[in-house]
């Protein structure tokens, strides 16, 4: 009787752990992490990490709320921050296979835009990046692409 007691009080214990874990959800602690975004110099290298390296923490916090990209091809496009969200957290993980430069073309106090060139095999995409100070912290206001 003592034992059988004791298995059901162990089986409720996993049950009601489980549950808690569940309602927590997949990730949920990890895409929550805030990351330094203190300077334009934090920001700018969080952006390129988050664009070519496939890092996922902080991706949201990175762009302000009226955040676009802009791509200059064949077929110009305007993507919106949801977007590009969007599609970044699905490159979670994944490393762009190409050379990389970043340049600070002008920068204030409160304003800062970075051109990052990424060298691919067989074209270069260019990248014109604004940031902007928001509150205490820098933010990603809109991004220019080229290819060549």
């Amino acid at each position: 009787m003592n034992s059988l007691v004791k298995t059901f009080a162990a089986a409720a214990l996993i049950a009601v752990s489980t549950f808690a874990m569940a309602a927590e959800g997949p990730g949920s602690k990890a895409a929550k992490a805030n990351v330094n975004l203190s300077t334009a110099d934090f920001a700018i290298e969080h952006y390129v990490a988050v664009t070519t390296e496939g890092e996922s923490a902080g991706v949201e916090q990175l762009f302000a709320k009226d955040f676009n990209q802009k791509v200059q091809s064949a077929n110009a496009k305007t993507n919106s921050r949801d977007v590009v969200v969007k599609y970044l957290k699905k490159q979670k993980g994944e490393k762009l296979n190409c050379a990389l430069s970043t340049e600070i073309l002008e920068e204030s106090v409160d304003y800062m835009v970075a051109k990052v060139t990424l060298k691919f095999e067989n074209f270069t995409k260019t990248d014109l990046v604004t940031l902007e100070r928001e509150g205490s912290g820098w933010k990603v206001s809109k991004s220019i692409n080229s290819y060549k």
